[in-house]
């Protein structure tokens, strides 16, 4: 091919106009010309002397929300150092108790602390924990022996952990953190273990407790910034624990990487500017360490958020500096405005039109020719002689369309009868048409002819070669999954709709659903690279195990979905799972990294699970969902009863929900009986639910899912208000005793909303008596110690409910003086048998007595059991044997004629 020449075919190169005999002749006048310049001078220093200022200003501006978020990041660091200090004690309580015991081996250890009885003392340690933030101790091979929240303990283990792998090499400190994925609570929880060793300094194992960012977020939430600020909290290796405002798809990521100013965001306190790994904007970032956990504060703000008050300081000095510069412009522009007074105006049009269409023409993508009615050449673009490898000077105009075709068909741009060519191009040039031809480069060129007036026609040419092939990769990325190659969803759904067509004839196949098990923390640790590579390996043996009949789809993240047509029976799906299972537990070699894995798989059998589709796939869902909460790396074919559990609970909380929102809960009052008067002296209120179909529920079965939703805390306000209101129209010598959920309590307002319930119903706080159990105390001491000494300021009165089933209950007696205790029934049962716990409750009534306080035996069903308590030196007793919990009007007629003389 021959090179392009680098003027236009069709035009010279449009002249500029010439200024030169009007401007010199304004200058030869000196004044004029010192005016000129002097103006130029001052417009260029007004500009610069506002420059520095804003410069200036903009600095100051910057440093200032520097300083703020290095002094917020200190706050909060000094806060967390302290509150999870407090989350750790009890974590630390079983560290001691560990070592005191002394246990000579690891398999002493083991099989000591994997009884029931070190159950029963973790859970009394964690009585408030959830299947999250419950202890958990594993042995000195990863292996989980025993935990606060179940029991038997399921099988599992952490061997595969970093954080154990560190323990059990002494090559982590004493207590280490770590972000690992939650796949029942479908996030993340944040794992903090210790190390157990015995005095020896021999490893026996870990003791581990988790926290969901959740933890972190609402006090994150409370001191927020505002704005387009940020609050983080990362461990030092870079991972992102929690984050306000939340990002999806951030928590659990590893930002310690890119530029060294970036990862030192992490090795020191400091304050830097940077470009956020979040979102890719200019923030100002400032970092501070926790002193004794390997966590960070990170608090940030984008640069256009720090420099919003300095545009606002900056606006009037702008203003003014640009009316000066206007000012001036101004002048010179009356000066110069006759400098082109005597361009000829014809002349200046037609270069400015020459210029136009010179410029447009030759910076079109597509190649265009304009030919007149002789076929003659009148316009060639440079495009079209880029696009063929063609000379100016044979492609010029005036010359045939033939010749340039003839010319083509010479430099090796044009293939083909050239005769035949012609004769198709003239005869369909007379309308409007357009067709597709390739070149010798295996180029896609479509070609566009509008015939003009007067004869003759325009074509032009353009390279779709890339269009067509984006064309053909979207069509295909619209049915198969980029990464793996395999059917996406869309390929998916038709496949399976097909079979379950199928089965309208007879025919059944099974539906499989795999997750990959623990792929998020492989993803998390060893990168995005090695997880894709994992994929791509699962994918290819998948395929490998269905059969040239079967079908693999890959439904997104690490959720693959088989099809397997001629399965009658779960003994031949079970083969197909057990080959399938072999084929993922084989090691895999990712990118030089030796990994093995597992999956979770969910059997459905078409059509007896289902002969649609939406119901097939939940069956199938459900069925992998089951395995995976059976401890996963394994499968569990579909059963009725799995959908009809997952039914029950949605349905129970929409009614707990309706409840609310009709009124459909009761409050019964239990007397509370003075054991020496044997009189009425006050009454604890208990919540009942009687639903319109299933009659009474118990609270041991909906206010688990109440406190799991957040709705306890507007059912515990509810019961707080009716039952004070009830209160108020009783003798003024009755209290009234109302449970206080550990949700509630969490809650900051918790004073505020006890002190504007008994200013509305006119209770004396005298009167109120709030029973709390340990579990509100476990998870934040201080700040539950904080709230307590609130309510006590009201002259509300405080019970510490269930005691002696706790760990900590002599240590919160000596950290906060209750004014009542209650005796677990557990204890009163068996009060009157040879070996019962008198004994226990002596002590618990003589602590009661030396600090002031009163005690309530709960359950009391004898009169025998009374009879013991009252020698006992117990306070008050409620029980069976007094008075079940009964509605307001049963227990007003209790009270008697006291009762009716407050009322009227």
């Amino acid at each position: 091919m021959q090179p392009s020449a680098p003027a236009d075919t069709a035009f010279e190169s449009a002249p500029e106009p010439d200024a030169r005999f009007n401007l010199s002749q304004v200058l030869r006048h000196r004044p004029i010309t010192w005016l000129l310049v002097s103006g130029v001078l001052l417009i260029a220093a007004i500009a610069i002397v506002a420059a520095i200022m804003i410069g200036t200003f903009r600095e100051n501006a910057l440093r200032n929300s520097e300083r703020e978020l290095s002094n917020t990041a200190l706050l909060l660091s000094h806060h967390y150092d302290r509150e999870l200090q407090d989350f750790l004690a009890v974590q630390s309580d079983v560290v001691r108790m560990v070592r005191q015991e002394n246990f000579s081996s690891p398999d002493t250890f083991s099989g000591q602390m994997s009884t029931l009885a070190t159950h029963e003392l973790l859970r009394a340690k964690a009585v408030d924990a959830t299947d999250i933030t419950s202890i958990k101790i594993f042995n000195d091979s990863g292996v989980l022996i025993n935990a606060s929240d179940t029991w038997p303990v399921p099988d599992l283990s952490i061997a595969g952990r970093h954080y154990f792998t560190a323990h059990k090499t002494n090559a982590a400190p004493r207590i280490t953190v770590e972000v690992v994925p939650d796949a029942l609570a479908g996030g993340w929880s944040i794992v903090m273990a210790q190390r157990l060793t015995n005095a020896d300094g021999v490893f026996l194992g870990v003791v581990t407790r988790a926290l969901t960012p959740s933890y972190f977020d609402r006090f994150l939430a409370s001191v927020s910034l505002g704005g387009e600020s940020a609050i983080s909290l990362h461990h030092r290796d870079g991972v992102l624990l929690t984050r306000h405002p939340h990002m999806d798809g951030k928590i659990g990521r590893n930002f310690r990487k890119g530029l060294a100013l970036q990862k030192g965001v992490f090795d020191t306190n400091t304050t830097v500017r940077l470009t956020s790994p979040m979102d890719g904007r200019d923030r100002l970032v400032s970092s501070h360490a926790l002193s004794a956990l390997p966590l960070v504060v990170v608090t940030a703000t984008t640069v256009d958020q720090a420099l919003a008050e300095w545009r606002k300081q900056t606006k009037l000095l702008s203003a003014a500096a640009g009316i000066s510069a206007v000012i001036v412009a101004v002048i010179l522009l009356l000066i110069t405005r006759q400098l082109g007074k005597h361009y000829q105006a014809t002349q200046r049009q037609l270069q400015l039109d020459a210029q136009r269409l010179h410029t447009a023409i030759n910076n079109m993508s597509q190649g265009l020719l304009l030919f007149d009615a002789e076929r003659r050449l009148v316009i060639c673009n440079q495009s079209y002689m880029r696009m063929y490898g063609l000379s100016s000077d044979v492609v010029k105009p005036g010359c045939n369309f033939r010749d340039i075709i003839v010319y083509r068909h010479q430099t090796g741009s044009f293939v083909g009868d050239v005769d035949r060519y012609c004769s198709e191009v003239l005869d369909a040039v007379t309308i409007r048409n357009t067709s597709v031809a390739h070149s010798s480069h295996d180029r896609s060129i479509q070609i566009t002819s509008v015939p003009v007036p007067g004869g003759g026609w325009v074509a032009t040419h353009e390279d779709i070669t890339e269009r067509m092939r984006y064309d053909e990769r979207i069509a295909y990325l619209a049915h198969y999954d980029s990464l793996t190659d395999l059917p996406n969803r869309t390929l998916f759904r038709e496949r399976l709709e097909k079979e379950l067509q199928s089965t309208k004839d007879g025919a059944q196949f099974a539906l499989l659903y795999i997750d990959i098990d623990e792929f998020k923390s492989i993803n998390d640790t060893l990168g995005h690279p090695i997880g894709d590579e994992l994929l791509k390996q699962i994918a290819l043996r998948l395929r490998g195990c269905v059969g040239e009949n079967g079908f693999v789809a890959r439904l997104g993240g690490d959720e693959f979905a088989v099809i397997k047509p001629g399965v009658e029976d779960e003994i031949v799906a079970e083969r197909l799972v057990n080959k399938i299972h072999a084929a993922i537990r084989a090691p895999l070699q990712c990118l030089d990294h030796h990994l093995s894995t597992d999956a979770s798989i969910g059997i459905a059998l078409a059509p007896r699970d289902g002969d649609e589709f939406d119901q097939l796939v939940k069956n199938a869902d459900l069925a992998m969902y089951s395995a995976k909460a059976d401890g996963r790396r394994t499968f569990r074919f579909f059963e009725p009863e799995m959908g009809a559990i997952a039914t029950a609970r949605r349905q129970l909380e929409f009614d707990l929900r309706g409840a609310i929102a009709d009124g459909g809960f009761e409050i019964h009052y239990q007397p509370l009986v003075d054991l020496r008067s044997g009189e009425i002296a006050g009454c604890e209120a208990l919540l009942r639910w009687r639903h319109p179909t299933r009659g009474m529920i118990s609270p041991a079965e909906f206010i688990p899912i109440a406190e799991d939703t957040g709705l306890i805390n507007q059912i515990g306000g509810w019961t707080l208000a009716a039952a004070c209101a009830e209160a108020a129209r009783w003798p003024s010598h009755i209290t009234l005793a109302v449970n206080i959920s550990p949700v509630q309590f969490r809650e900051p307002s918790l004073a505020l909303t006890v002190a504007t319930v008994l200013a509305s119903t006119g209770l004396p706080a005298s009167r109120l008596e709030l029973e709390v159990t340990e579990a509100v105390l476990i998870d934040d001491d201080d700040a539950a110690l904080g709230t307590l000494e609130q309510l006590r300021t009201l002259g509300v009165r405080i019970s510490l409910d269930d005691f002696g089933t706790g760990y900590s209950s002599l240590s919160y007696l000596q950290r906060f003086p209750f004014d009542k205790i209650k005796i677990d029934r557990s204890f009163v049962d068996n009060i009157d048998t040879a070996e019962g716990s008198q004994v226990i409750v002596q002590a618990v009534v003589n602590i009661a007595a030396s600090r002031h306080m009163t005690t309530t035996a709960e359950g009391v069903e004898t009169a025998a059991q009374r009879e013991i308590l009252k020698t006992l030196g117990c306070t008050q007793m409620q029980g069976f044997l007094f008075s079940p919990a009964v509605p307001a009007a049963a227990f007003r007629d209790l009270l008697g004629p006291q009762a009716e003389t407050q009322a009227a």
